[in-house]
């Protein structure tokens, strides 16, 4: 099965278990894919015949605006949601990164992995 891949996304959210994460947000990355059949769309140069992915990018922007949350579980599975609405459903997959979180002594990431509609 043929994808589309948005990597590295980065989006500015209010989210976390502290009550300064939800009030002041900070970074996520986000890494989309979305598997589907992507032939006639690159044989017939149709845009018709796959997944516009600025659509994506837009909805993206608009959730972050408005969402409030402690997990970044329950952030994910919004995003699943918004991707399900927008293309139906086509297997997925998010992959939601926390860039800093706030443990003390710990300087990398910590992520989520989700999948909708996904068979292996």
């Amino acid at each position: 099965m043929d994808a589309i891949h948005i990597t590295d996304l980065r989006v500015w959210a209010h989210v976390g278990v502290l009550d300064h994460e939800r009030l002041h947000g900070q970074w996520f990355s986000l890494d989309l894919t979305l598997r589907l059949d992507l032939t006639k769309a690159a044989k017939e140069d149709d845009l018709d015949s796959t997944a516009d992915y600025s659509l994506a990018v837009q909805e993206l922007q608009s959730l972050v605006a408005t969402l409030k949350c402690q997990t970044i579980e329950h952030f994910s599975e919004q995003v699943l949601d918004l991707l399900e609405h927008l293309y139906g459903p086509v297997a997925m997959r998010v992959l939601l990164r926390k860039c800093a979180a706030p443990i003390p002594g710990f300087g990398g990431t910590v992520a989520v992995e989700r999948h909708r509609h996904w068979t292996v």
